[in-house]
C-alpha cells in the first residue's frame, strides 16, 4: 500500500525535526519556506519538493501538516487565494500541530469541511529531540474517520497518539496543560527567589519540598536552573509561555468563565517578555523574580 503524500508548513526547530523523521520513514514531502530556510534546505537536500505557496502545498498533498506558532499565523496560511483551503484536494486531511485557540480551530474546521476536506487539531508534547526519534506526545481531535486515516502517519511521529474527541479538544487540553505547568513553574521560581530574600539556601528549600507531595517534574525542571544553572531542562521560552497562558485566558473568557489563577502567571510572563527576557527559558523566571524583590 503506497504512503500518502504529505505537505508540511512551518519548518522551525520542531517542524524541521518532524519532517526529517517523516523522510526517514520514506514519505514524500512538499514544503514551503516560512521564516528561515535552514530546515527547508535540509529537507530539499533529502528529496523534498519546494513550492512557493500554501495553496501549492495542499494541491500536492493527501495530508497537510502545519506547525506554526500562533492562531493568527495558522489562519494566514489556511485562508486566502494562496492558502491551504484554496488548493485542498477532495478528502484531504489538514493537521494543526501548533498550540492554537480552540475557537479558531473549530472555525477553520468548518471552512475546510466546506472545501471537501477534514481538519484535525493535534498539539504536541515533548521536544524536538523526541521528534527526531518519533517519540512525541500527540493530542489529536476531530472527525474519527479522518483521524483513523492519518493515525499510521501520526504513529511515525509520536510514541503516544491520543484521540480526544471533537475538533478543538486537543487544543483545549494542551492549553489546560500549559496553563497548569506554567503556573507551577512560576510559583516555584518565586519560591527560590524568595528563599534568597529570606536568607535560606535554594538547595535546602528544594530538599524539603521534594521530600513531600509537591515534588514534580516541573519542580525539578525549575530547580535545574535555580540550583544547578542549567536552563535547558525546561526548554520552553518565556515568550511562548506567555502566549500559551494568554491563549488559556482568552479561551476561558470566550467560554464566559474568566480565569482567576492565570492572572498572576500571565502578568509575570508578560512583564518578563516585555523587559527583554522573552527568549530566556521559563526556569529563568527565577531571575525575573529575584530582580523584582531587590526593588
Amino acid at each position: 500500500m503506497s504512503k500518502p503524500t504529505i505537505g508540511f508548513i512551518g519548518l522551525g526547530l520542531m517542524g524541521g525535526a518532524m519532517v526529517g523523521r517523516l523522510q526517514d520513514q520514506g514519505y514524500a514531502l512538499t514544503v514551503v519556506a516560512n521564516r528561515t530556510r535552514t530546515y527547508v534546505d535540509q529537507a530539499i537536500a533529502r528529496g523534498a519538493s519546494e513550492v512557493t505557496t500554501a495553496k501549492d502545498v495542499a494541491a500536492a498533498s493527501d495530508i497537510v501538516m502545519l506547525c506554526m506558532d500562533t492562531s493568527v499565523n495558522v489562519e494566514a496560511r489556511m485562508r486566502g487565494a494562496e492558502g491551504v483551503i484554496a488548493g485542498l484536494k477532495p478528502g484531504a486531511v489538514v493537521v494543526d500541530f501548533g498550540t492554537s485557540l480552540p475557537g479558531s480551530t473549530r472555525t477553520l474546521g468548518d471552512e475546510v469541511a466546506a472545501a471537501g476536506g477534514h481538519y484535525l487539531d493535534a498539539p504536541l508534547g515533548r521536544t524536538p529531540a523526541h521528534a527526531v526519534d518519533g517519540l512525541l506526545n500527540i493530542m489529536c481531535a476531530g472527525d474519527q474517520a479522518a483521524f483513523d486515516k492519518v493515525q499510521p502517519v501520526l504513529k511515525e511521529l509520536g510514541e503516544n497518539v491520543f484521540h480526544l474527541g471533537a475538533l478543538g479538544s486537543g487544543h483545549t487540553i494542551k492549553l489546560l496543560n500549559n496553563f497548569f505547568g506554567m503556573t507551577v513553574a512560576n510559583a516555584m521560581c518565586e519560591v527560590f527567589a524568595m528563599a534568597d530574600v529570606m536568607g535560606v539556601e535554594r538547595q535546602s528549600v528544594y530538599d524539603v519540598i521534594a521530600a513531600g507531595p509537591l515534588k514534580s517534574g516541573m519542580m525539578d525542571f525549575v530547580k535545574g536552573y535555580a540550583v544547578d544553572s542549567d536552563p535547558n531542562q525546561l526548554a520552553f521560552a518565556i515568550k511562548n509561555a506567555a502566549k500559551d497562558v494568554g491563549y488559556y485566558s482568552q479561551m476561558a473568557s470566550d467560554a464566559g468563565a474568566e480565569s482567576i489563577m492565570s492572572k498572576c502567571a500571565l502578568s509575570a510572563l508578560n512583564d518578563a517578555r516585555d523587559s527583554g527576557r522573552g527568549d530566556d527559558m521559563v526556569s529563568q523566571m527565577v531571575d525575573f523574580y529575584a530582580d523584582r524583590f531587590k526593588g
